[in-house]
């Protein structure tokens, strides 16, 4: 799409800093001229960026680049304490996005059908490859993620999860962590003996000082809706966050449960995919997207060190049964998932431009 090209090009742009921080942008008329293309279109290429935090828009002043390289350390929110709300305590349509009772009635009927005796047989420890296979298809397609089989392992559940990661970073000790955020993530990893450095929110993500003082070699962030402020990091922010780990020979862990259900015309960029999957372990869960009932969460592994991290948790038992990982595989190749997400964003879409006009 036309647009999405010209978001691409213009963020690549910032990010390698041809327009420097504070630095008015092309007009919306010039860039549709020089390109051939419809005001439109150009609109919705600069709302994606203004979205995303690489760029303000000024009234009748035009857009200007907000985007700032992660060591330039911004101190605007030494001062902008968020006014926390408990964001996931409002009403929200929960019921509407779920995916529908016939839509997995349908992937059991097919998966029963097509796997056969093959659902009781046991899993391989990181998860059936032939899911594997299918959720690297998915996250390549509807995330711009590329990342290998090998690279997975599925869980029954984010707390699963936290298990795991405890048991293949542990050895630091100390994991940093968002302030408030998942108590019950909390919990798990101080059940493991893991100390937690809080580090405290300001209005787009850990506030800056705090982050620079922090000595911990793991940091856990939720860059998209971090719970339970529904606070979003910013581009500069999560460049922050990237620029943390590599000056203090830390790890990531991005906790990434929503963002499949951004309301932008694309899924949120991840850490993982800015950072080529270096140092950061990646997480989701299906429970937000298909259901609560549905308890399946997978883990992405950095490629560096994966031989070793895949070493330190080889004793499990895959957690997840076949039959689940069998429907969850249906939903993915039949394309239902992806028809589940996008009908849920464009619903989002509306409701928050019908909050907008009220």
């Amino acid at each position: 799409k036309k647009y999405m090209e010209l978001y691409r090009e213009m963020r690549q742009d910032i990010v390698e800093g041809r327009y420097g921080f504070s630095e008015r942008l092309p007009s919306k008329r010039y860039l549709s001229e020089e390109r051939g293309i419809s005001l439109i279109t150009v609109e919705h290429a600069l709302a994606l960026l203004e979205e995303e935090g690489y760029i303000e828009g000024k009234e009748r002043s035009g857009y200007f680049v907000s985007y700032q390289e992660g060591d330039v350390f911004p101190v605007t929110d030494k001062e902008e304490k968020a006014g926390f709300i408990d964001f996931f305590k409002r009403k929200t349509a929960v019921s509407r996005e779920q995916m529908s009772y016939p839509t997995i009635a349908k992937a059991v009927r097919r998966a029963m059908s097509k796997y056969q005796e093959e659902i009781l047989e046991a899993s391989e420890m990181q998860g059936k490859f032939f899911l594997r296979r299918a959720l690297k298809e998915y996250l390549r397609r509807g995330r711009g993620i590329f990342v290998e089989e090998e690279q997975m392992i599925l869980g029954a559940g984010a707390e699963n999860l936290y298990a795991l990661l405890a048991q293949i970073l542990g050895e630091e000790k100390r994991f940093a962590v968002e302030s408030p955020s998942y108590d019950k993530m909390q919990r798990i990893y101080e059940s493991h003996g893991i100390q937690l450095e809080l580090l405290p929110m300001g209005k787009n993500g850990i506030e800056s000082a705090a982050l620079q003082k922090a000595k911990a070699k793991v940091l856990h962030v939720t860059p998209f809706h971090s719970y339970p402020t529904g606070i979003t990091a910013d581009a500069s922010k999560r460049r922050e966050y990237l620029d943390f780990a590599h000056r203090n020979g830390a790890v990531i862990i991005e906790d990434d449960y929503d963002s499949e259900f951004s309301p932008l015309g694309k899924p949120e960029d991840c850490l993982f995919s800015m950072e080529a999957g270096e140092n950061v372990f990646y997480m989701n869960s299906f429970s937000k997207t298909i259901g609560p009932a549905f308890r399946m969460a997978y883990l992405l592994l950095p490629k560096k060190n994966l031989k070793e991290n895949l070493e330190k948790i080889s004793f499990y038992s895959c957690s997840v049964p076949v039959l689940e990982q069998c429907i969850l595989t249906e939903l993915l190749e039949s394309g239902e998932f992806e028809r589940h997400i996008n009908r849920v964003r464009r619903s989002r879409r509306i409701r928050k431009k019908s909050r907008e006009e009220e």
